[in-house]
């Protein structure tokens, strides 16, 4: 129904609309229906003053994310990160990497994967796929926060703070990296 009435264009346009209900639904919508295409668009709402346009932009995105690789590497991320959630790891990972045999652009296989890495405390693998998710998806604050993460555990906190600071200025509302980067500035204080 939402696509036999409305373009994607259509639904994108409503979010620089001045009224906030309509950014929000909106944002709804493109998580619906929206496509790579509408990324930019929504990236940009996670600035926006109110929180819940902030919240439905990132759900938004989340969902884009999610089924941005061919209909088989989709099927693979989504069995994997199930596997991720149950806590098997390695059948995890053998999933996203089917997914990036089936689509080598796939930036949420790259993240799913490095999270998975980043629970098995292989922090160096798990930087690496979030720099391939961020190359491949420049606005992906869950992978820069991902990779700060991981630099701040293995003690690298000038490359955890510029990871954090990257993600708070893709989507400014991330409080829980906001209070990393406060932390990162306290043990920084403590070393020098």
């Amino acid at each position: 129904m939402l696509k036999a009435n409305w373009t994607k264009e259509e639904i994108v346009g409503l979010l620089s609309s001045s009224n906030c209900d309509a950014r929000k639904v909106a944002a709804l919508a493109l998580s619906l229906v929206g496509c790579k295409g509408c990324i930019p668009a929504i990236a940009e709402q996670l600035k926006d003053s109110d929180p819940m346009v902030n919240e439905m932009a990132q759900h938004a995105l989340w969902s884009i994310w999610f089924r941005s690789g061919n209909d088989q590497a989709n099927d693979h991320l989504a069995r994997g990160a199930k596997q991720v959630n149950d806590q098997e790891l390695e059948a995890a990972i053998a999933h996203f990497n089917r997914a990036l045999q089936c689509d080598s652009t796939f930036a949420e296989a790259y993240n799913q994967r490095a999270i998975a890495h980043y629970l098995q405390e292989k922090y160096r693998e798990s930087i690496a796929d979030c720099w391939c998710a961020v190359e491949r998806m420049p606005c992906h604050f869950g992978a820069w926060a991902g990779m700060a993460h991981c630099y701040a555990h293995l003690g690298e906190l000038e490359e955890a703070k510029r990871a954090y600071v990257r993600a708070l200025e893709i989507n400014p509302h991330l409080e829980c990296v906001r209070e990393a980067i406060e932390e990162l500035q306290k043990k920084s204080k403590e070393i020098g």
